[in-house]
């Protein structure tokens, strides 16, 4: 029993580091997963509130008290009308997310092929759509194309766009350093600003970076422009290069912080000259 005795008292002594540990990665997925729904708003008003009822108990405010304690439930819900479509995308990234997945990245020279291919459909105004899946697991969307399960090279992308095959009008995804499948149906957008002259594919695009948090890679079939929609907003007519660069920084860190994306969007809006991002606003 000495073992056990002496086992115990290790467990004792990293306990308390162990349970700040876990603390600390709980705190930080939750904050990533609100800052990728963008519902750190409701975040902020529920704060506010706390901090108004804070301040009423603290100096014994005793009517705004009632009133708060008299408004709350009709706040909750809302709150839960409001932000339906946010707390919607959050119980989505439960789901279907998975914390501990190993990288899959595509490697660089993987990349550079689809980009060539990109760059080959535009000059041919052959529209493209690509998906890049991150931490979230998109099976869903897989399973409504054709499964390929093929190496990652330009002229095979290229020969499933070229042509009006049946595959033609989908969407790739490439998943696990592989072309999983092809032909996939993606989810339109919900948003209601979105330019109309923006067809299926980017409507597509937009749909599929609101509902998971894949990298969509879009090739327009009336201007040939080169767009990336991720994290509900999409990023217009970027140069070949700035696709690269992108993608390897977005597959590679497999997340974002707010405002460094928004200082990067408006750095390729203002070298590209392309029209700021289309956001979605709730």
């Amino acid at each position: 029993m000495e073992w056990f005795q002496r086992l115990s008292h290790f467990y004792d002594l990293i306990r308390p580091v162990l349970d700040v540990a876990i603390l600390a990665f709980l705190l930080y997925k939750a904050y990533d997963l609100l800052v990728k729904t963008q519902a750190v708003q409701l975040v902020k008003g529920a704060g506010f509130l706390a901090l108004i009822y804070g301040i009423a108990f603290l100096f014994k405010l005793t009517t705004l008290q009632w009133l708060l304690t008299m408004l709350a439930p009709g706040l909750f819900i809302a709150i839960a009308i409001v932000f339906q479509p946010e707390l919607r995308k959050i119980f989505i990234r439960l789901g279907q997310g998975d914390l501990f997945r190993p990288d899959t990245k595509p490697r660089i020279g993987q990349l550079e092929a689809v980009v060539t291919a990109a760059e080959i459909l535009s000059q041919q105004r052959r529209g493209m759509l690509v998906v890049f899946p991150r931490k979230i697991n998109i099976k869903n969307i897989i399973e409504t194309g054709t499964r390929l399960n093929a190496d990652i090279s330009s002229s095979l992308i290229v020969a499933v766009f070229e042509f009006d095959g049946p595959l033609h009008d989908g969407a790739m995804i490439i998943q696990n350093s592989r072309i999983a499948a092809a032909g996939c149906f993606l989810p339109l957008s919900e948003q209601q600003d979105i330019r109309k002259n923006f067809g299926t594919r980017h409507r597509a695009s937009l749909g599929m970076s609101e509902q998971s948090d894949a990298v969509i890679l879009v090739v327009s079939e009336e201007t040939g422009a080169i767009s990336l929609a991720y994290d509900s907003k999409l990023y217009y007519d970027l140069s070949p290069l700035e696709i690269t660069r992108k993608l390897k920084e977005l597959l590679d860190r497999g997340g974002r912080r707010e405002a460094v994306d928004q200082q990067q969007a408006i750095t390729l809006d203002t070298q590209s000259g392309a029209e700021l991002p289309v956001k979605a606003e709730g």
